[in-house]
């Protein structure tokens, strides 16, 4: 929850060199390679749900259309989805279910620059395998850099994309909630380019005022429903279409798909002030330095804002600014809490059967931040030896897999986290740090 926002100033230790995960630094690669060995859906338990079959005339008509409009490995995933109630599940703001709209996405008409069948395949697969989505930006073709030229818009490649919270928050919506995720997917892909949503004020602040505050300076487009409801609408930058026309006709392995495109657009967007530019991964930074990624408070209001959820940023690691030789560097001065703490705040919040975004930082011999990496927490388990090994997906690991962290790798590495904030009210010391 953004209780204090008093002076608020964020150091973006995430303007840096990504940091990625390799083997070498106790990740296992090799979790998960099947939709259906995805831990991402252990909370979709078939025998926990009754909606696993088709019952409806409807239902059974909209299934047939998306399912003709399929490639085979879409279809194998469309039936996954219904074999674990996901299909069928309608947890989303208006409570109609993913099925319904995955149809909208083949039936309606989408963004000019957009392919429905494309859309449509990219939004099934990403659901059923929630690991498969990437940060990678694709490269620009010739032709279509003449035409950005026209609209004396950049043309500058993106190397390394600085939407690691961005594609977080999307593996999220994907794994916990896939009607969500649909329905956002049609809004954003549809004509209009935009989703709205109803969301509750006390899930961004306890007192109303401020949280009209933070919809005011994050420049969303809201109309109060009511002393605590707010429909707010979000929406990819303007140059997001080009990015997913790009993705469409010229995506190679390992690049995002056109889908990827706009939800990480829409969310850079939320968290950047409506400032970001998806043709060079640029925003204009607000709340913190830096004008690559988002900084913890501009990360937990578009976590809250797109799940209607009470999140709390939790800061581990303290940060400090240092010259040396001349240059301003990062460096890590120290730890707010201890492992146990932090272990604890991660295992709790797996236990209410919520995914962790986290945030982690590399030093190097002196301590000096040297990059920083969004990941995901979606699992533990024990080792023989007593200590634990999280379950991560990891958005830039050239690898549509989880993977494994130790906690004596991955643990003094958090610089922030962010967690469902009853979590951090029951904890004196979580509390004491939020």
């Amino acid at each position: 929850m953004l209780s204090n926002l008093n002076g608020i100033h964020s150091a973006n230790i995430y303007n840096i060199q990504p940091v990625k995960a390799k083997a070498s630094t106790g990740v296992s690669a090799n979790y998960a390679q099947k939709p259906v060995a995805c831990p991402a859906f252990r909370g979709y338990n078939p025998v926990n749900i009754a909606k696993t079959t088709l019952q409806s005339p409807a239902d059974i008509q909209k299934f047939t259309e998306i399912s003709a409009n399929l490639d085979t490995d879409g279809k194998k995933a469309l039936d996954f989805m219904l074999k674990t109630g996901i299909l069928l599940n309608n947890k989303s703001n208006d409570k109609s279910s993913t099925l319904d709209n995955l149809h909208k996405i083949i039936t309606n008409k989408r963004a000019n620059g957009l392919d429905a069948k494309t859309m449509l395949n990219d939004t099934v697969k990403t659901i059923a395998n929630p690991a498969i989505i990437t940060q990678h930006f694709g490269n620009i073709p010739e032709n279509i850099k003449s035409i950005l030229k026209d609209y004396d818009a950049s043309t500058q490649e993106v190397p390394h994309s600085g939407c690691c919270v961005a594609a977080s928050i999307e593996f999220n919506l994907a794994s916990q909630m896939p009607a969500e995720f649909a329905r956002v997917a049609e809004g954003l892909s549809s004509e209009k380019m935009s989703s709205s949503k109803t969301i509750s004020l006390n899930n961004l602040c306890d007192n109303k005022d401020d949280a009209k505050w933070l919809l005011d300076n994050f420049k969303i487009p809201y109309t109060m429903k009511d002393d605590n409801k707010a429909e707010v609408t979000i929406a990819p930058d303007k140059n997001a279409i080009f990015r997913a026309h790009i993705q469409t006709i010229d995506r190679d392995e390992l690049e995002r798909s056109p889908l990827d495109v706009l939800m990480q657009s829409t969310f850079m967007n939320v968290g950047s002030q409506q400032t970001y530019n998806s043709l060079n991964d640029v925003r204009v930074a607000s709340f913190g330095p830096g004008d690559r990624g988002l900084v913890e408070i501009e990360k937990t209001f578009t976590e809250s804002v797109v799940t209607d959820s009470n999140k709390t940023a939790v800061t581990f690691q303290d940060v400090q600014e240092a010259e040396e030789n001349g240059v301003t560097v990062a460096k890590l001065t120290g730890y707010k809490a201890s492992d146990k703490t932090i272990k604890r705040s991660l295992l709790n919040s797996l236990a209410q059967g919520q995914n962790v975004i986290i945030g982690y930082t590399s030093v190097d011999e002196n301590n000096n931040i040297i990059g920083g990496h969004e990941i995901t927490v979606i699992g533990a388990k024990t080792t023989g030896d007593g200590k634990l090994i999280f379950v991560c997906n990891d958005t830039d690991d050239d690898s549509p897999e989880l993977v494994e962290y130790h906690e004596d790798y991955i643990i003094p590495r958090i610089h922030h986290v962010g967690l469902p904030t009853e979590i951090v009210e029951a904890d004196s010391h979580l509390k004491s740090i939020a």
